[in-house]
């Protein structure tokens, strides 16, 4: 079968309402800073109405990734579920309008589309509260087995393995695309996931990912250890290919037999961290995709994320393709 798509990601699809926050308006509503709470309906609202004006874009992790892939110039694709309501719509049209592939049938009869509120402190920290809604019912019954089947990289967003009926179709389409010979990436999304999932995750990793994204608290989270340096040497040669960001510090990409220690790209000032591993693994993926060497993946990776935490938002705002021009790559 050719290959049509570059990357396919499977993930949470949700509309992100991104706003600025004090020191202390976290904490004030009991959240913790930094990370991802799961929050229900009614505590969206209230938190909603008690944030400062912001903005509202089309996101969820993989989501983003997605953008990032079509930013670059790749041809990319997303499932995900969403209902039939009016955010729904918003983020059909937002995914079609970036050029990527977006056909999930909609949630009826269940509950609304997703959005994440999420406060960003002076510090560029960002604090997500997300109401995951329909996104969580996407299920076995919702891939499309050609798509997987025509796709250099399937993406897996770990958020969604918080749900059952996901976690499922994930297995299913690491199956599928293991068949076909296509790469299965995932990603560990959030400390908190690992610490949720840890041996789930472990399993699912050895049996069904060729390559893995982690930050540095989740490679050293899954491996229950405070050392940076055993975190990567547990995780060589457990899949072809790891690659994890440190933040200022860069990324590691490794395989069983190589290490690329990348610095990361400089940045003016840092607005808003938020997606800034979405982005390095759109352009670590686009970069493989093309078949690069791992190296000048990790610096795409490395020049995306610089790119978005330049900003609020979760996705570039300028070409990404440009950039890479500009930097050789």
């Amino acid at each position: 079968m050719p290959e049509l798509y570059d990357v396919t990601a499977i993930g949470n699809a949700i509309v992100d309402v991104i706003a600025p926050a004090e020191e202390g308006f976290v904490e004030k509503h009991g959240f913790t800073k930094g990370a991802m709470n799961l929050i229900d309906e009614a505590q969206a609202t209230a938190l909603y109405a008690d944030m400062a004006p912001g903005i509202e874009t089309s996101g969820g992790s993989a989501g983003n990734t997605v953008a990032g892939v079509a930013s670059f110039g790749g041809k990319a694709a997303f499932l995900g579920k969403v209902a039939p309501d009016q955010l729904g719509e918003v983020f059909a049209h937002d995914m079609r309008a970036i050029g990527a592939a977006f056909d999930t049938a909609p949630l009826t009869g269940g509950p609304a589309t997703a959005r994440s509120l999420i406060n960003v402190t002076p510090d560029g920290q960002r604090t997500m509260c997300t109401f995951l809604g329909a996104s969580t019912h996407f299920s076995p019954a919702d891939i499309d087995r050609p798509l997987i089947e025509a796709s250099k990289i399937v993406y897996l967003e770990g958020y969604l393995f918080d749900a059952e009926a996901a976690r499922r179709a994930f297995e299913e389409v690491a199956k599928i695309g293991q068949a076909a010979g296509r790469m299965i990436a995932m990603t560990l999304s959030d400390p908190f996931v690992v610490e949720r999932h840890r041996d789930d995750l472990l399993a699912f990793i050895d049996e069904g990912v060729d390559l893995l994204f982690a930050n540095e608290e989740e490679a050293k989270s899954l491996f229950r250890t405070d050392d940076f340096e055993e975190a990567v040497s547990r995780l060589r040669g457990r899949v072809k290919i790891a690659a994890v960001t440190r933040s200022e510090k860069g990324s590691v990409a490794v395989t069983a037999a190589e290490t690329y220690a990348v610095p990361a790209a400089p940045v003016e000032k840092v607005v808003d961290t938020t997606g800034a591993g979405d982005q390095y693994a759109a352009g670590f993926m686009f970069g493989l995709a093309g078949g690069r060497p791992l190296d000048a993946c990790a610096r795409l990776g490395s020049l995306a994320a610089a790119e978005v935490i330049s900003h609020y938002g979760p996705r570039p705002q300028v070409p990404l393709k440009d950039l890479a021009a500009r930097e050789g790559l």
